[in-house]
């Protein structure tokens, strides 16, 4: 296989796994040698590094394709950071419940659901109001949250996607709520 041609399908498996990966990983996947994996990520380590784009390839934890530190505010913009699954279960509760109070969400979530909150008003999807007692919080979602996750209306889909209607209480040993988080992440 020539290099340039080596060099562009090594590309393409950096931008489709969008992880990082070790060059035996890559050189399995393309069924080639390890040796010759590494001399093409060399390469085109150097390639974007010349070019003053606003991607390269990392190799500090595996070779990864990666938007340059420099244009992060741009990123964080478009793609909000991903939700820890436990917060992200949180914030459905709030989207099927709102305007729901933060005491009541105590009592489905835990007590958890205050560090969710903080984070979700942090990210913009939510907005927390005192309600008029003055005693707790309402929380509703934001426009933020129905543009992040495409909902218009019907925000039960959210919960179909998630696959909840019950027991919206954290479960620790689930290894159901990555899935659940891609899922609804679109990965």
């Amino acid at each position: 296989m020539e290099q340039e041609q080596l060099k562009s399908k090594i590309e393409a498996v950096l931008f489709t796994t969008a992880r990082a990966l070790e060059a035996n990983e890559i050189a399995e996947i393309l069924g080639i040698e390890t040796e010759k994996a590494e001399e093409a990520l060399v390469e085109l380590i150097f390639d974007y590094a010349s070019r003053d784009g606003a991607l390269e390839i990392d190799d500090e934890n595996g070779y990864i394709l990666q938007v340059k530190e420099e244009h992060m505010d741009i990123v964080e913009k478009l793609c909000p950071a991903e939700m820890k699954p436990a917060v992200l279960k949180t914030l459905t509760v709030i989207a099927l419940k709102e305007p729901i109070r933060q005491s009541y969400l105590k009592e489905l979530r835990g007590a958890n659901a205050y560090d969710h909150v903080k984070e979700l008003v942090d990210m913009g999807m939510i907005s927390k109001t005192k309600d008029k007692n003055g005693r707790s919080y309402n929380l509703r979602t934001t426009p933020k949250f129905e543009e992040y996750f495409k909902i218009k209306g019907d925000k039960k889909a959210l919960a179909r996607v998630l696959k909840i209607d019950e027991g919206v209480k954290d479960d620790t040993t689930s290894s159901n709520d990555n899935e659940e988080a891609s899922s609804l992440n679109g990965e």
